[in-house]
């Protein structure tokens, strides 16, 4: 499973946050706020949803899966001329990605990200950036079904 090195250009997006850790994940609780209240947004880039992790400086140094993040569910827009009550925005970064596409369930994410972490990262010329990480669904994207697939966009830069 080799990724495509991407350069994003940067991305406005529109959309709910919970802060949360890995021990105690609200992803559930989290897209079950956003979805009734996705058709208040007007003006969205495409019918892609956005499941974003925005993790503090050195999250994962001394790694520890009870350490707070926040995740976003979120759609592209054009622009904030009309920011729905209740939504916040986030503006995603130019920078360089590696794609990865996540085949399957959603429920088995785990062996792909863990494939990124703990074998491809560590033998690639990249390291992790200090940017959202984050996941794009399109129409591809079954959540449990064995077809399903989902882009998985992990910030890279060049190791110093």
């Amino acid at each position: 499973m080799q990724p495509i090195i991407r350069n994003l250009t940067e991305k406005k997006l529109l959309g709910h946050f919970i802060e949360m850790s890995f021990i105690e994940n609200k992803t559930f609780q989290l897209w079950n706020g956003f979805m009734p209240n996705r058709k208040e947004i007007k003006n969205a880039i495409g019918a892609n949803l956005y499941s974003l992790e925005v993790y503090p400086e050195n999250h994962f140094d001394n790694f520890d899966p009870n350490k707070p993040f926040k995740k976003w569910a979120a759609v592209e827009v054009a622009d904030y001329e009309n920011v729905p009550e209740g939504m916040q925005t986030l503006i995603v970064p130019d920078g360089l990605y590696a794609v990865f596409l996540h085949l399957g369930p959603a429920s088995e994410g785990h062996k792909t990200y863990h494939y990124i972490f703990a074998e491809w990262l560590p033998n690639s010329e990249y390291t992790v950036d200090n940017r959202p990480h984050f996941a794009v669904m399109n129409e591809k994207y079954k959540k449990d079904d064995p077809a399903s697939e989902e882009e998985i966009w992990i910030p890279i830069k060049n190791r110093s």
